[in-house]
């Protein structure tokens, strides 16, 4: 049998998890004091901006294969931002520096405020047991 890699292409992880980041950062403003939904939170935000880094990586490799350089270099440049607030929130977080967090929370906010998720999505709560997935990665 062969194996299925993934039914959803770069451009649809994107979006998704672009939603799903939006969503979370509209529960995190929400909150008061940091507590325990709130590091999932901010965990799940850094996973899912290193997720997007992936795909626009691939997306980009695939479009020099065919020799789109200019196109490709114009992909990486748009989503550039997705790996420096990864690695600047994910820091914070690291340290506990929760105004860190808030003022890289604000950057991935304007880099994403174009994106709209709708009262009725279905993307559910994707960021439950995030920080447990971040707390082993980064041990």
């Amino acid at each position: 049998m062969t194996t299925i890699k993934g039914s959803e292409n770069g451009a649809a992880l994107r979006n998704r998890l672009s939603k799903s980041i939006v969503k979370a950062l509209r529960l995190l403003m929400q909150k008061q004091e940091p507590d325990e939904e709130s590091r999932d939170l901010a965990a799940f935000i850094v996973l899912a901006l290193e997720k997007i880094a992936e795909s626009v990586e691939t997306t980009a490799s695939a479009w020099e294969k065919r020799d789109y350089w200019l196109k490709a270099d114009r992909f990486r440049q748009d989503w550039a931002w997705c790996e420096a607030r990864s690695q600047a929130l994910a820091a914070a977080l690291q340290s506990d520096d929760w105004a860190g967090v808030a003022q890289e929370l604000a950057l991935i906010g304007q880099a994403l405020r174009g994106v709209e998720v709708s009262e009725n999505n279905r993307l559910g709560k994707p960021w439950v047991g995030a920080w447990e997935k971040f707390s082993e990665r980064t041990m």
